[in-house]
């Protein structure tokens, strides 16, 4: 933790000089700019302010002719959500799986889920977030939205499977407000989160806002302890009655002592399987794995007098890690618990992002009809850079009886010299743009698209990375027809593209795989815009998938296997969603999905995510028998999943997991909560198959908080 208390300063000093330099700015027409991106909230649940993560023409829910799902900041409090995978974990259309205490995939729709966005800038993962991406903090964040299908418009390269988009807290009160929550939890989990947001000169025409959170505690699995810092600090001035500077900083620090690094072994000598006690781990008591994560940003938003508004978006985000692991791996005698060799890894890691975009969005006139319209361009560059220390002694030991497994286990005397793992560079320019023709008052198109660029170059793991490609047009199109004031209909096309590092016979780099997203549904609003429900419809192809050219090695290599690019990867399902407040006090969030997702000779893909997903979270507020009481409570249920390597299959049986909540206002200004997860003690697998073991997910656990608002 001592590097990270040298990280705070600059964070700390750079918002303190952001404070003072900015409440000199623009006081004058104040009043009038604080209108710009005002957020109006319909609904606990629902929210009716526009999006950009799919279209960047700004257009509601309802407007935007893809699947999306919006996380609320009611709906994360109600359910004392952590982190992104939190949201993900409880999101409609999306499921997550614990590669381990730190790492984690993210699926939808059956393909990978591997870039996000913040403000809609779009950034990477790193390898499954071994930098911490995925365990983010979400206090710092307004909304978590999440689009399913192909996002290539707005994102650029990935797969077609969705996007989510992290929308920050803004400085948006010019009245002292905030909170204060301190909550325990169960393995003696203790937090404590503020959240302030003030005007910081007498007219109101700067404002500054901070969250800071500290939380520590343990597990359900035995030896893990982390400790978490979040820190977030954002300023917006009007600099005149059409023009908001917004800049800021977030911080979050995760110190993990005796995390796992993979899984738990999942087969006895005799061909049976394990069953182990959830708390169960394969941590030596010195693995530490600290990552950290720094973003510093500024936006510019300008109004112009014609209607049409510029944004300008900076971002540098940077990841740290620092890991000392311990992997263990074999099949176990079931009588001894000998069988296990042991893996020890050192590695100092991190990798660094520079992004800036701009976007012009407006009205124009064409036939005496109003469209809407956007234009956009982003230039981004990423580095990535991992070095590992070698064990000089200590390494590949067998672990001995691991029944007795506590942690005890020599460290390894590690070398000083450090050995390059991977030196990457990615960078990523796009222009895009797009517009929704007004046809008539019921009956509108969005055509669009993005001229993309990709490209990789550096090592990883002794081989050498130098591919991408320049000048994809990447096209997007939709259209949404009112039937009546209740219902509306729509269809749209997107497509996505990702660069492959795979060669074929002759030595060339395959085509980039192409996702294509095909989409039809029905959204609706019911009871005066206060109840939405959503129907979809969708098929995803995949094209050009590197696989194995049996009997061909890449030219001018020794052993590196040549690939051919497979046609045919198919998803074909539907989805549907309900959301809102249908009577004062009841809000609900519910949603199922179901899908297939086969290769092109039939074989199931990525069968380790389920198929079918229900999700359901709601609350009652006992309006009229006691005010002060919000009861609530929910599960989530999956379909069986399995994993398979030849010979070797995992299967997980279809669950449920179910959660309840309570909580109490005891004044207008106090209020209590408890939160109560996993209630029947569900026992299952939070991922199956990563290097054929297994994790198991958290069993019962209660959180108590207690919430003040100033």
């Amino acid at each position: 933790m001592q590097g990270s208390r040298f990280t705070l300063l600059p964070l700390t000093c750079a918002v303190s000089l952001a404070l003072g330099s900015l409440s000199a700015v623009a006081n004058e027409n104040a009043t009038a700019s604080n209108e710009i991106e005002k957020v109006t909230v319909t609904g606990n649940y629902t929210v009716s302010e526009v999006i950009d993560t799919a279209t960047g023409l700004g257009l509601t829910l309802r407007e935007t002719p893809q699947s999306v799902s919006v996380m609320t900041e009611l709906r994360i409090q109600d359910q004392a959500l952590d982190s992104i995978v939190d949201t993900v974990t409880n999101a409609v259309g999306v499921s997550s799986k614990e590669v381990d205490k730190i790492r984690h995939t993210i699926r939808a729709r059956g393909f990978d889920v591997n870039s996000y966005q913040i403000d809609g800038v779009p950034l990477s993962w790193s390898l499954a977030g071994d930098s911490g991406e995925t365990i983010v903090d979400v206090s710092i964040y307004e909304r978590v939205e999440f689009v399913r299908g192909a996002t290539g418009l707005l994102t650029g390269a990935g797969d077609p499977s969705g996007s989510i988009n992290l929308v920050r807290k803004h400085a948006d009160s010019s009245e002292f407000t905030g909170y204060v929550n301190a909550a325990i939890g169960s393995w003696n989990n203790r937090e404590l989160t503020t959240d302030l947001a003030s005007s910081l000169n007498q007219e109101g025409s700067v404002r500054g806002r901070i969250v800071a959170k500290y939380e520590d505690g343990e597990s359900y699995e035995d030896l893990y302890e982390n400790t978490k810092v979040v820190l977030y600090g954002v300023v917006e001035a009007d600099l005149s009655s059409s023009t908001l500077l917004r800049v800021g900083a977030s911080y979050q620090n995760n110190d993990p002592t005796a995390p796992t690094w993979g899984a738990l072994p999942t087969f006895f000598t005799d061909g049976t399987m394990t069953d182990w006690d959830v708390s169960k781990t394969t941590a030596a008591q010195w693995t530490q794995w600290e990552t950290t994560g720094t973003n510093f940003f500024a936006n510019l938003h300008h109004q112009f007098s014609n209607g049409m508004e510029l944004v300008i978006n900076y971002n540098n985000l940077k990841y740290e890690q620092s890991t000392e692991l311990l992997y263990l791996f074999g099949t176990l005698d079931k009588i001894t618990g000998e069988g296990l060799s042991s893996w020890p890894y050192k590695s100092e890691g991190e990798s660094k992002q520079d992004s800036f975009d701009m976007q012009l969005k407006g009205q124009y006139k064409f036939f005496d009809v109003e469209h809407d319209f956007v234009i956009g361009a982003l230039i981004s560059d990423q580095s990535a850079d991992t070095v590992t220390f070698a064990p000089l002694d200590n390494a590949f030991l067998p672990v001995g009886n691991f029944y007795q497994w506590d942690g005890v286990f020599p460290e390894p005397n590690w070398s000083n010299e450090s050995s390059i793992a991977e030196a990457m560079d990615t960078e990523q320019k796009g222009v895009y743009g797009a517009t929704r023709i007004h046809l008539s008052d019921a009956f509108k198109v969005i055509v669009g698209g993005r001229i993309a660029s990709w490209q990789r170059t550096g090592v990883s793991y002794d081989t050498v990375t130098d591919f991408g490609d320049t000048g994809v047009f990447i096209p997007y199109a939709g259209a949404l027809y009112d039937l009546n004031q209740t219902y509306r209909i729509y269809a749209s096309y997107t497509e996505i593209f990702q660069p492959q590092n795979a060669q074929d016979r002759n030595g060339d780099y395959l085509a980039p795989k192409e996702g294509k997203s095909y989409e039809i549904g029905l959204k609706s609003t019911h009871l005066n815009d206060r109840l939405h429900t959503s129907f979809a419809l969708f098929r995803i192809d995949q094209d050009n998938l590197g696989q194995t050219d049996v009997g061909y090695i890449v030219p001018g290599t020794v052993n590196t296997q040549a690939q051919y690019a497979a046609q045919g990867t198919v998803s074909e399902g539907f989805e549907i969603e309900i959301v809102g407040e249908p009577i004062d006090g009841w809000n609900i969030n519910a949603g199922y999905t179901q899908f297939n997702a086969e290769d092109a000779g039939g074989t199931e893909v990525n069968a380790d995510h389920p198929r079918k997903q229900f999700k359901l979270f709601t609350t009652y507020n006992l309006l009229d028998l006691l005010p002060a009481l919000t009861i609530g409570g929910g599960l989530n249920w999956q379909d069986d999943t399995y994993s398979e390597n030849g010979t070797i299959r995992i299967d997980q049986d279809a669950y449920t997991v179910v959660n309840l909540m309570a909580k109490y206002a005891i004044n207008e200004r106090t209020q209590v909560q408890l939160n109560l997860n996993n209630l029947l003690d569900e026992k299952y697998y939070s991922q199956i198959g990563f290097f054929d073991q297994y994790r198991y997910g958290a069993p019962k656990n209660v959180t108590l908080n207690l919430q003040y608002h100033f």
